[in-house]
């Protein structure tokens, strides 16, 4: 796996030693990020908000490169939520922009890596200039086949269970079916994350202890993995160490289950 990172890591450095560390018969399907902690990198650095924005965009470059030389399935970042519209309009606005310069930036790249782009939330009350660009990246890259990369706009977990139910009781009136037959299969297949598997590991990076109404019904088994790191200051080594504190746990389902062997970490 060492290949895949060739000319990114040095020998002997510390992503070398995290890497070598990670099983790579065990990874996680599906990683899920919290992306937290720009204001707050900006605030200790005497610049305004929207720098730290700014500045979180090449995390997510390195998140995204990362999880996809790694062989991780699907990526889920939580970009926007529909609470983030109470922020002051020129803070939206520059995110939004953000979001535009990082898909005209990085969609090349995306593409090369046979990475499929998509969004999950209610994207069509964006504006317009935003739902372009994201169907842009979306067509150019649909018939990629290697990780999945899902962003979170306008995207809530509550909204998207009731956008769910709402089209399940929709097709029940249109197709007579007793609502006692629902199944919680029926209710998956109309989330915003059909098709995707749950998310094995969610990372909520800036030390703060809530899932934010992110993927409420996807989590329900999902390891937790809290980092003090500030996204912007999140980095390769960062998901490694994540990753590698994952794979020491016992994912026990609810049930009992045999302890795997425990990885051994220094992320020191």
């Amino acid at each position: 796996m060492l290949q895949d990172f060739a000319g990114l890591i040095e020998h002997g450095s510390r992503d070398e030693q995290l890497l070598n560390q990670i099983d790579f018969t065990r990874l996680p399907r599906h990683i899920a990020v919290i992306m937290d902690g720009n204001g707050r990198w900006a605030k200790r650095r005497h610049l305004p908000r929207v720098a730290g924005h700014r500045a979180g965009v090449e995390a997510v470059r390195s998140t995204v490169e990362t999880a996809a030389r790694l062989g991780i399935e699907a990526l889920t970042l939580y970009a926007f939520s529909v609470e983030n519209w109470k922020r002051p309009p020129f803070e939206i606005e520059a995110l939004m922009t953000f979001l535009k310069e990082y898909l005209r930036k990085e969609l090349d790249h995306i593409h090369r890596n046979n990475i499929r782009f998509q969004t999950i939330g209610r994207t069509y009350e964006l504006d317009e200039s935003v739902q372009f660009e994201l169907r842009s990246a979306m067509h150019r890259t649909a018939q990629n086949t290697g990780m999945i990369l899902s962003v979170a706009l306008n995207y809530g977990g509550r909204v998207e269970m009731t956008d769910a139910f709402r089209k399940l009781y929709e097709e029940c009136l249109r197709d007579g079916r007793d609502p006692a037959s629902i199944t919680e299969s029926d209710i998956e297949r109309h989330l915003y994350t059909c098709g995707l598997p749950d998310p094995d590991l969610m990372i909520r990076t800036s030390g703060e202890m809530r899932i934010s109404n992110f993927l409420l019904w996807q989590i329900a088994y999902a390891e937790i993995y809290l980092t003090d790191t500030l996204w912007p200051d999140f980095r390769r080594p960062d998901l490694f160490a994540a990753i590698i504190d994952y794979q020491k746990r016992d994912r026990r389902y609810g049930g009992l289950s045999a302890s795997p062997q425990r990885a051994v970490v220094n992320a020191s």
